[in-house]
């Protein structure tokens, strides 16, 4: 679907070492600020046991999950807003984004150079969200001048415009969030064309120590709080393991995994949670050539579902015949689940659920 989650944060976080652990597309990582210049680009497999659940009752060829476009963006700083460091061009690369993921630093190695010299993770944090707010409002400002004309001459749509970006300016002049606000649908569509970064969800991913990672320290419950007031989400992490994690061999990786008491990688989380923050739902399609995980919005209908695989698709629609991954572990086929009355035949009104398992039929 092309969307695509950017992770920022100060210089020299973790950044590119998470963004490295998740992708494996060796973005450059070292200890010194920007680093990173251009952003780094990955497109990685969201994790899911669904697939080889199926596989385990359809025999096929090959198996397609679900994708996640990952954007590793060069370190903003202090100052960013009105172009210190590299920031301009950073902003505009968020801007780009569908959501956030937000790396905040919540380790104390003295040998990694922290830019303002020491490790506060609330200073951090609003760094980052004050120069994401003063971007925005430049933006909206700039918006706000150029409609107000037309909405002072009683142009309808500009009148929605200015009414809608003279609240944003408001919100963000107090420094209140945003995403948090309660947005009518005619607000939100007249503020989606500036593509605000403080209107985007965010996930706080603390990158913690190797003798935390569960995320227990202070630190962590400082990203933790901050994320709940912001109506963020938030999810630990240790960069630095979890890039020795991705490099190794699978059997390498378990008996690891299983020292440290850990079911599985945190990046695997991490990856559904961005999958999650996005507002995005799995369906699959199976059969003996491949069994495959399609994404789709949370509340899509079954034509918009079946648009994913083929635009003509959604457009010559008949119906859809859909059974769930608890009917096929019941009835171990597809033609059990028909036998037994489950395979459901559903309508263009149908909204699909997580985990559907759906057969198209197209008419011409």
């Amino acid at each position: 679907m092309g969307l695509a989650c950017g992770i920022v944060g100060l210089p020299n976080v973790g950044k590119s070492t998470i963004f490295n652990a998740i992708t494996a597309a060796g973005a450059q990582s070292a200890n010194y600020p920007f680093c990173t210049i251009e952003p780094n680009i990955g497109v990685v497999d969201v994790p899911d046991e669904r697939l080889a659940k199926i596989n385990g009752f359809i025999p096929t060829e090959r198996i397609l999950p679900a994708s996640l476009k990952v954007v590793d963006i060069a370190g903003l700083v202090k100052g960013a807003s009105q172009g210190e460091g590299l920031g301009n061009k950073f902003l505009g690369t968020i801007k780009e984004c569908d959501a956030i993921l937000h790396v905040v630093r919540c380790f104390a190695k003295k040998d990694i150079i922290h830019v303002a010299g020491s490790v506060d993770p609330l200073r951090d944090i609003e760094i980052i969200d004050v120069e994401l707010a003063l971007a925005d409002l430049d933006t909206v400002e700039r918006a706000l001048d150029r409609v107000s004309k037309k909405a002072k001459g009683g142009d309808k749509e500009s009148i929605v415009q200015r009414d809608a970006f003279e609240k944003a300016k408001g919100l963000l002049e107090r420094g209140d969030s945003l995403r948090s606000h309660a947005w009518t649908k005619p607000e939100r569509e007249a503020l989606f064309p500036l593509f605000l970064i403080t209107m985007k969800p965010v996930l706080f991913v603390a990158n913690v120590g190797d003798d935390d990672l569960e995320g227990r320290s202070p630190m962590v419950d400082v990203v933790r709080a901050q994320a709940e007031k912001s109506g963020s989400q938030m999810i630990p992490l240790c960069g630095d393991i979890e890039g020795e994690l991705s490099a190794m061999e699978p059997a390498d990786r378990a008996t690891f995994l299983a020292d440290l008491g850990l079911a599985e990688p945190g990046l695997n989380r991490l990856i559904r949670q961005a999958f999650n923050l996005l507002g995005l739902s799995t369906y699959f399609t199976a059969g003996p050539k491949e069994i495959r995980a399609w994404t789709i919005h949370k509340g899509d209908t079954a034509p918009v579902a079946a648009g994913v695989i083929h635009s003509d698709f959604e457009k010559f629609f008949v119906r859809a015949e859909i059974y769930s991954i608890d009917d096929l572990v019941q009835f171990k086929s597809e033609a059990a689940i028909k036998a037994a009355g489950k395979l459901r035949s559903e309508g263009r009104e149908y909204v699909m659920r997580e985990g559907d398992i759906a057969h198209f039929l197209i008419g011409k």
